[in-house]
């Protein structure tokens, strides 16, 4: 039977036997729960990759595989990763070719603010210990994509009552039931990471079944992994799956590998392993989890050891995210508010003559690195002064110690809560905390990506229940906006509203502010000074320089922008 090549093609320009061995074909529709469903991929096949044997097909009008599957282009250029430093999520995976993280967040929105593409979810489903989690983490590291999220379904499991804890204890709770996953909190959390938005995960202790007082946050990616063994099992659940993948593995294999999983990493001993698989695990397979291998748009057959499969996933996975263009557009961010008044939102400290004459002296390339950096301080003092006139107040009266009334103002707010954006950020933080008195601090490192030109979160620290306070958003100078619309975001992200935010600059351009202030129209944006132009190189002319090298006399990174490390658009 002639297919279209996927892979490496045989003579004639067919697929051998060598390159891609059998084809089991589905049927489109699949019924689940009396429920009708269509399959998300165009194509009217499943594709099963296999060991040995000849392809056959069931679906008389089913479509080429290689439209199922559209190779990737021989001379795709490797990618390049971008590395996490946040402390505090661990890396996902380590290789030795690279470390992948997951504490970054890409950058899903447009020159409006809005969301442009969601992440593409894969769906890893099959019986327990089949290689579920082995495959997701070759898919990972064969995929070479520079934010990748494993969710796996283990951390769904709910709390139970103390009469189940015994049940447990004793190995008799049936653990392989649908019924003993929250899959109200797996829909959710796989909904938010799926928008970008940051999550907070159980973490489940399989050595007392019990949840874990501490959740770990994850941000969502450009792939998302969601593997368990009952990925397939819920209809809300399936269609937030763009690809579905069911691992087949002999049941003789699963057993071996659950009992030493059990025993060495969960304390457990064996005759209750063995109890447990014989009353629950094996019934459970047959009768909820290898049904769903019907609803697998790939079933993978031997797991990890399938390198076919594995390569013929990747490359559908690439192909989905060119399609996707998860790009950041900053042509598009330069051109769209060109020629527009400078908006309401945005509060420039009046250029007094001494403002003034602090900018000549800052602005000056022949101004010492002593003289810069004091003149910058008493700067960034007024530019903070000034931004608090804008927080809220409200009417209050006090008693003098002459015992009289005095009608004053008073802070109408829960908390202030400044937040830096390293690098030059930071240096906006002694001038905070001297006129803010106990205020909290948090910070982000923004990154771009030189090879995509994307603004990438590299590492995030913001204080517990920021969502209640004010937020003092802080960077030295502003040019194109992508590192500021990035760290607003973020903001949101964690539930602060969008009219608790402001964004302080002791520089901005023009480009800045309608970039910004366009996204985000109920943000206060405040700055000394705002500058008219922005050059090929992406720095504000007249300008200021790199404010981060000048700051902290380091060298300037060649044909870098005004913003910080490496060229944060910002």
């Amino acid at each position: 039977m002639p297919f279209r090549p996927i892979a490496s093609p045989g003579p004639g320009g067919f697929l051998s036997r060598s390159s891609l061995a059998n084809l089991r074909l589905f049927p489109e529709e699949v019924s689940v729960a009396g429920c009708r469903r269509h399959r998300p991929w165009r194509s009217s096949v499943v594709v099963v990759v296999t060991s040995a044997g000849q392809g056959s097909r069931s679906s008389s009008n089913a479509e080429p595989v290689g439209r199922l599957l559209p190779p990737v282009g021989a001379g795709r250029p490797p990618r390049k990763r971008t590395t996490s430093q946040c402390k505090s999520e661990p890396p996902l995976l380590r290789t030795s070719k690279r470390t992948i993280y997951t504490a970054g967040r890409p950058p899903w929105y447009n020159e409006h603010g809005t969301q442009s593409k969601e992440a593409f979810a894969i769906g890893l489903g099959g019986g327990s210990a089949s290689g579920k989690t082995t495959v997701a983490r070759m898919i990972i590291e064969a995929l070479d994509v520079p934010w990748v999220v494993l969710l796996s379904m283990d951390s769904f499991y709910k709390v139970l009552t103390r009469q189940q804890q015994e049940q447990a204890a004793h190995n008799n709770f049936n653990f392989d039931h649908p019924d003993a996953f929250d899959f109200d909190l797996i829909i959710s959390t796989l909904k938010k990471l799926k928008q970008g938005k940051s999550v907070k995960v159980p973490i489940y202790d399989f050595t007392t079944h019990s949840r874990k007082k501490d959740w770990k946050t994850l941000y969502g990616a450009n792939v998302i992994i969601f593997e368990g063994i009952m990925a397939f099992a819920d209809k809300t659940l399936l269609e937030l799956l763009d690809m579905k993948i069911f691992v087949d593995t002999d049941s003789d294999i699963r057993l071996v590998r659950r009992l030493r999983r059990d025993i060495s990493e969960r304390g457990r001993a064996i005759e209750g392993v063995i109890k447990q698989y014989n009353k629950f695990v094996k019934p459970a397979f047959d009768q909820y989890i290898q049904p769903t291998m019907r609803l697998a748009d790939i079933v993978v057959p031997r797991g990890s050891g399938n390198a076919v499969a594995i390569d013929l996933i990747v490359q559908h996975v690439h192909s989905q995210l060119e399609e996707r263009k998860l790009r950041w557009d900053l042509a598009a961010l330069a051109s769209a508010h060109q020629c527009h008044p400078l908006p309401r939102t945005l509060s420039v400290l009046k250029s007094t003559p001494q403002v003034r004459g602090m900018h000549t002296i800052i602005r000056d390339r022949e101004t010492s690195r002593d003289e810069f950096i004091f003149y910058s301080k008493r700067l960034m003092r007024l530019l903070i002064e000034h931004a608090l006139s804008f927080l809220p107040f409200q009417d209050c009266v006090v008693q003098t110690p002459q015992g009289q009334d005095y009608s004053g103002k008073c802070y109408a707010g829960k908390q202030i809560t400044g937040v830096s954006i390293l690098r030059a950020g930071e240096t906006m933080e002694p001038a905070l905390r001297a006129v803010c008195k106990d205020v909290r601090i948090g910070t982000i490192l923004i990154q771009t990506n030189q090879l995509t030109g994307e603004p990438e979160l590299h590492y995030l620290r913001l204080p517990k229940d920021i969502s209640d306070d004010h937020v003092i958003l802080m960077d030295c100078t502003v040019s194109t906006g992508a590192a500021a619309m990035m760290a607003v975001r973020v903001l949101l992200d964690h539930d602060v509203p969008e009219d608790k935010i402001f964004l302080l600059s002791l520089l901005m351009a023009e480009m800045g502010v309608h970039s910004v202030a366009y996204a985000f129209p109920r943000v206060r944006i405040i700055t000394t000074a705002v500058d008219k132009r922005v050059n090929d190189l992406f720095r504000i002319i007249p300008g200021i320089g790199n404010f981060g090298d000048r700051y902290f006399g380091t060298d300037a990174v060649p044909d870098g922008s005004d913003e910080e490390e490496g060229g944060s658009a910002g």
